[in-house]
């Protein structure tokens, strides 16, 4: 059992978000849905039999949406991090995840509910290594430019 999720406070969109999210992640599933009773007017102004929480999994990794109301929102301190293999990853998530969204610097993207996330190459940690060195030093310059990550880009520099 996974002990350590996430959960994701959304106003009202908790079941539209996780479904969003599972239809673009080959590996999505949605988990079990749980309801607003009665009382559950009383604390959030929810009425009964709406949905409260969607549990979901995205490649293996658990995470519950919660539909809390409009006192929290997301920003930039918590992101979810896809690491990816290829280029074609890297646009396949880049355009599904920023659909409806804004697009960030260095990878960041927010989605259209304001969830956060970062599509980043499997090689960064490797490009980081020695950051006093001239290459790192030209990497981020590089990196520093891009929205969209380009992993040829920043094999080149």
């Amino acid at each position: 059992m996974q002990k350590l999720s996430l959960c994701l406070w959304f106003d009202n969109q908790a079941e539209e978000a996780a479904k969003f999210y599972v239809a673009i992640f080959k590996n999505g599933k949605i988990g079990k849905i749980a309801r607003y009773t009665k009382e559950g007017f009383e604390i959030h102004g929810r009425p009964a039999g709406s949905v409260m929480t969607v549990s979901f999994e995205l490649n293996g990794q658990k995470y519950m949406a919660l539909n809390g109301g409009p006192l929290f929102q997301f920003n930039e301190a918590i992101s979810i991090v896809i690491t990816c293999e290829t280029q074609q990853e890297i646009d396949y998530y880049w355009e599904k995840l920023s659909e409806g969204g804004s697009q960030g610097s260095c990878g960041w993207l927010k989605d259209k509910y304001g969830v956060s996330w970062q599509v980043v190459p499997s090689l960064m940690e490797n490009l980081f290594a020695d950051a006093n060195s001239e290459k790192s030093q030209k990497i981020m310059k590089a990196l520093l430019q891009m929205k969209k990550l380009d992993i040829q880009a920043l094999k080149k520099a």
